[in-house]
């Protein structure tokens, strides 16, 4: 058995709680619905009171709980504040650790970049990252709190709304290894420009431990401010570049056929070929992002590569999927309703656009916090969209009516005030060989769409599977 993440002495060293009754766990779970037995269950308030859920946790086998006050008798750490006693423990899982540490922003593809190297990193030793998009001001210090001390290799994602959230999550990290994958308009409502989002995230760079790698997209309009930003919080950064000819991981050619895409890359001076199950150039800059930053780690770029060969993005990601349809036949669903700005926006498109297909059907949800410019760029999508063919477009939310004005007499058009709405009729429209894209921001609820036609799906397979059993 592995050793345990926790003991109760070493959580009221990190944290200066009080521990009730000696114990230890193996986890630790801020839901009650996918706690596992041993975890520590930590009572955060936020929508909801987690002190309310206490005694379901003990139910479920919690090892611990942590808590401002005692609930009910079981093993317990208390502390004043539960928020910052998970940011102590991640604090001090970091400091007893010797693992390769990276962290990664970006206003498109941190996920994805992030998926990329935890993917590489499993392959080569104990890994630790993220699950789902736990980047925030609990998602980070959770992530850091359940890292085993076996591991070697960690990468952490960190994201924003509003300013002033990325520097103390970096100096929670303290990276080994930095990386920004673009700046794009994204979160404008909170940041006001993109200036402000360049700013805010050059704040990655912040903990970057001393003679640290920073990575930054050298075609990215805002290299030069970004570089800067580093050496001034950190000034003997390594920087290193991923894009153009003379950048340290560069894309030399790619190939597709619609489905899957193969992209030849020369990283630190080798040329290496890495394919995935997905389309688009952009796909390009994240694989050459991650492999630099592999690198970082360790590895050679072709252990790297290797390891990354066969990569699929995850669900809401850009993930293909075959859809069952009552006739028997079925079409593709890309389902990228995560969420978006206007660059993810026209990368998802440009992708779309390369898959071979009879039918193109566009699904696309309002994009949020754009603040005063969200009108026209919405607007802006429209050559992105018309360049897909589409024989229907489906647009859902407030936000995206001028996108939907300036399409009108172009492609048939046809909007509705929320994404459950459309769920019926795109069901309705889908025929055998239709690919189909569905994307928009987290709010614009489009994930609703794309469960409800996997669920759908799911139903015309079992339905198929009682005909032929009767």
């Amino acid at each position: 058995m592995t050793s345990p993440l926790w003991t109760s002495q070493e959580a009221v060293a990190a944290t200066g709680g009080k521990a009730v009754e000696h114990w230890e766990v193996h986890g630790i779970s801020i839901d009650t619905r996918t706690i596992k037995a041993g975890d520590m269950f930590v009572a955060l308030k936020d929508v909801r009171d987690g002190h309310d859920f206490v005694p379901q946790a003990y139910k479920s086998g919690a090892g611990a709980c942590l808590v401002c006050q005692v609930v009910e008798d079981g093993p317990a750490l208390v502390v004043g504040d539960t928020l910052e006693a998970l940011e102590a423990l991640g604090r001090a899982a970091r400091e007893r650790s010797s693992a390769f540490c990276c962290a990664i922003t970006g206003s498109v593809g941190k996920t994805s970049v992030k998926e990329m190297l935890a993917q590489i990193f499993r392959a080569h030793g104990a890994a630790h990252w993220n699950v789902k998009s736990f980047n925030n001001h609990w998602g980070v210090p959770l992530t850091l709190a359940r890292m085993p001390r076996e591991t070697e290799r960690a990468v952490f994602e960190i994201g924003m709304n509003t300013p002033g959230e990325i520097e103390p999550r970096s100096l929670m990290v303290r990276p080994h290894a930095a990386l920004i994958t673009k700046i794009a308009a994204a979160h404008l409502e909170g940041v006001g420009s993109e200036e402000g989002v360049a700013l805010e995230k050059s704040a990655i760079f912040a903990g970057l431990v001393s003679g640290g790698a920073a990575i930054l997209p050298q075609d990215d309009k805002f290299f030069e401010f970004l570089k800067s930003k580093t050496l001034a919080a950190c000034p003997d950064a390594r920087i290193l570049t991923f894009g153009s000819k003379d950048a340290d991981a560069v894309i030399q050619s790619s190939e597709t056929d619609g489905a899957a895409s193969k992209f030849d890359l020369t990283i630190a001076g080798q040329t290496v070929t890495v394919s995935i199950n997905a389309t688009g150039s952009h796909w390009g800059d994240n694989i050459a992002a991650a492999l630099l930053m592999a690198v970082q780690s360790g590895l050679s770029p072709r252990e790297a590569a290797d390891a990354l060969n066969g990569y699929t993005p995850p669900e809401g990601r850009g993930n293909a999927e075959w859809l069952n349809l009552p006739d028997g036949g079925k079409a593709l669903m890309v389902d990228d309703a995560y969420n978006a700005n206007p660059e993810s926006m026209r990368a998802a498109l440009s992708g779309f656009a390369l898959r071979p297909s009879a039918r193109k059907v566009v699904a696309l949800g309002e994009m949020k916090e754009l603040g005063p410019e969200a009108d026209s760029l919405h607007e802006a999508l429209s050559a992105h969209v018309i360049a897909c063919s589409p024989v229907q477009v489906f647009l859902v939310g407030e936000g995206i009516k001028p996108l939907a004005k300036t399409l009108e007499g172009r492609v048939e058009v046809a909007w509705f005030p929320t994404a459950a709405e459309v769920q019926k009729k795109v069901n309705n429209f889908l025929i055998s060989g239709d690919a189909l894209l569905i994307k928009g921001s987290n709010a614009s609820g489009m994930r609703t769409l794309a469960d409800g036609l996997r669920n759908w799906s799911k139903a015309q397979s079992s339905a198929d599977a009682d005909m032929r059993g009767s």
